[in-house]
């Protein structure tokens, strides 16, 4: 199968990339390399994905993102340097190749950020998104899965959170435009009966964890005998969710996707396992046998208090089995973290 993965160069994406060449696919890699964070990273999580080239040497963005194109592409794997918010230019990679099914994770992160940029989420999460759902439409590409957030339950006081709660309070940019997403996904599955399912994934973490977010951030800091930001008591909490079960997850979804005609679903993904922000840290703490030095921070604008996915229904419709805990998720985060 020929798949195109949007962000394919990011934390997930190069997860996922991995996996599916390893299955025998074809992989056509469309990221914009930007500059949230080093674009050296997403370089290594590419040529970690693909297998190969772990003496790359940086010098120049344009000129290392060229190279990188030109060492990675084979009959199986091409990556495209590209913004998703240029349709023309999204035009022509769907014309050189053949696409099965689109698996689109590219998007602007970040909950803070989204508050202080909020009409760049807009354009690149929505308009963007939009123009892939326009091209699988002339393409006549039939198969598509789509990345959401569990931000978008905002502060939902039950818990856990299940696909058939109201979540039309978001308190944040970046919640508001993964809930845009999963409506204007049923408009283009309606019209244009393309099959389509919406992952919200829940904390994510684990090896090439991006270097902003609070495990990779708190591991590095600690390690290096740093302060810490520690926003509010400590109570808040997290359903984190190892990597290699969000991309069995992932997974899983294309193969229902690919037996399956008719289907517009959105399915959360996490590890049902609520862990507290204290022990998250401890268990940091522990793993790396050094204290942390916390700089005691009051709560930012658009964090939610909790997070806690209700999976009956992954588990029921695609077989989903998440098995890392969180404790041995840390232990081999942590070990990637130090041989680096």
């Amino acid at each position: 199968m020929n798949y195109l993965v949007t962000g394919g160069s990011g934390f997930i994406g190069s997860h996922l990339t991995e996996q599916l060449l390893k299955k025998g696919h074809s992989v056509i890699n469309i990221d914009n390399f930007d500059d949230f964070y080093s674009y050296q990273i997403k370089i290594q999580n590419t040529l970690d994905a693909i297998g190969g080239f772990s003496d790359f040497d940086y010098s120049d963005k344009e000129k290392d993102i060229k190279r990188l194109i030109s060492i990675s592409k084979s009959k199986y794997y091409s990556v495209y340097h590209h913004d998703i918010r240029d349709k023309a230019g999204l035009q022509e990679i769907f014309k050189n190749h053949p696409i099965d099914a689109v698996i689109h994770l590219a998007a602007l992160a970040g909950v803070r950020p989204s508050i202080e940029r909020p009409l760049e989420y807009e354009e690149v999460n929505i308009k963007g998104t939009m123009n892939l759902w326009e091209l699988c439409r002339d393409f006549n590409i039939t198969k598509f899965i789509c990345a959401s957030s569990s931000s978008v339950y905002g502060n939902n006081d039950k818990v856990p959170f299940a696909e058939t709660d109201n979540v039309d309070h978001p308190i944040s940019p970046y919640a508001a435009t993964k809930r845009c997403g999963e409506i204007l996904g049923h408009v283009y599955h309606d019209l244009y009966k393309i099959d389509m399912i919406q992952l919200r994934f829940f904390t994510v973490y684990g090896p090439r964890q991006r270097p902003d977010l609070a495990i990779h951030k708190f591991t590095k800091l600690i390690s290096e005998n740093q302060e810490i930001p520690f926003y509010g008591d400590g109570t808040t909490a997290r359903d984190y969710t190892y990597i290699d079960d969000i991309i069995d997850g992932i997974l899983k979804s294309i193969h229902y996707l690919e037996n399956n005609s008719g289907v517009y679903e959105i399915i959360n993904l996490g590890e049902s396992e609520v862990i507290t922000l204290n022990e998250m840290l401890a268990t940091i703490e522990n793993t790396l046998k050094k204290s942390a030095i916390r700089k005691n921070l009051p709560m930012q604008p658009g964090d939610v208090l909790k997070t806690n996915a209700d999976i009956t229904k992954a588990r029921t419709l695609i077989g989903y089995k998440p098995d890392t805990n969180f404790q041995n998720g840390i232990k081999k985060f942590v070990e990637w973290f130090l041989r680096k």
